[in-house]
């Protein structure tokens, strides 16, 4: 009797963890289906609520008029350019910062650490970093958009708590014993372990960097370089006003209000395509690394 209790509590359990599962990936996805359907229905019927499932007067002219942009086109290989660089620098930085912190042989361990967090929660301000830039001749180029911020602090914390808790300290003695170095321990045995949350901090920094549009904003004063979002943030903005202006003028605000509602849902979508698609290649490495990093007390 006992044990059919048990196993009745156990089904219950899992019937009542699967219902909430599911209502949270619906609280989860929605949103990202929502604004995929209302970007090709037509803006009166998304405000009627018409499209809560499906499109409704399907048309695909918000995409017709962002594509129609050439700045679109440029945007995107600009953003590429800008995401890979600045990947590939920022996890450099931040594995091997995180490795080297991660080492209690390392001077002054604790003092460093206690300077990195101290720049999580303090900073100069914009002026005074806009300065900096300007001083380094760093304005308008690339290296704007990623030295300043290359090292994401909490970042380098949870790559030391992966490297001290996952990687066995008995593995480091034994290459040091072999007679490995400290550069040949990272390369032959920290970094081929360290998978997981490289995928992790790859995933975190493309993502930062795709989604960066204020940095571009302030450093870039050259169009051809905007990145995708700030591209489609200068096409969103030219819209509206285009609407008031046509308002104003003949009474057709709300035709043009129209399109500007359709351009604004195609650049969401638009804009966030590329890290869906990207995500699930790094996905099965995500949850391991991320768990495994986790700021321990």
């Amino acid at each position: 009797m006992k044990k059919e209790n048990k196993l009745s509590s156990d089904k219950v359990f899992e019937i009542a963890n699967c219902v909430f599962l599911l209502i949270l990936v619906i609280i989860v996805a929605y949103p990202l289906y929502y604004v995929l359907v209302a970007s090709i229905s037509d803006p009166y019927e998304v405000y009627a609520g018409k499209n809560f499932l499906l499109p409704s007067k399907v048309t695909f002219e918000g995409y017709a008029r962002v594509f129609k942009e050439k700045s679109i086109a440029m945007g995107y290989v600009n953003s590429i350019y800008y995401t890979v660089l600045g990947t590939l620098v920022s996890v450099a930085l931040i594995i091997t910062t995180g490795y080297c912190v991660s080492k209690k042989t390392l001077p002054f361990r604790k003092a460093i650490m206690i300077f990195y967090v101290i720049t999580m929660y303090f900073g100069g301000g914009l002026i005074p970093t806009y300065l900096v830039v300007s001083k380094t001749g760093l304005l308008n180029s690339v290296w704007s958009l990623i030295l300043p911020g290359g090292v994401a602090v909490y970042n380098v914390i949870v790559a030391r708590t992966y490297f001290e808790s996952s990687i066995p300290e008995e593995l480091y003695e034994a290459a040091s014993i072999d007679g490995s170095g400290n550069m040949g321990t990272f390369f032959k045995i920290a970094l081929p372990l360290a998978k997981p949350i490289l995928a992790v901090m790859v995933i975190f920094t493309m993502v930062a960097y795709w989604n960066d549009w204020f940095t571009s904003l302030i450093y870039m004063s050259d169009k051809a370089k905007y990145p995708l979002q700030l591209a489609l943030r200068q096409i969103l903005i030219q819209s509206q006003a285009t609407a008031t202006m046509i308002g104003n003028m003949d009474g057709g605000y709300a035709q043009a209000n129209r399109i500007t509602e359709l351009i604004k849902f195609a650049s969401i979508v638009v804009g966030a395509v590329p890290m869906l698609i990207a995500y699930p290649f790094v996905q099965k490495y995500f949850e391991k690394g991320f768990m495994a990093g986790a700021v321990k007390g």
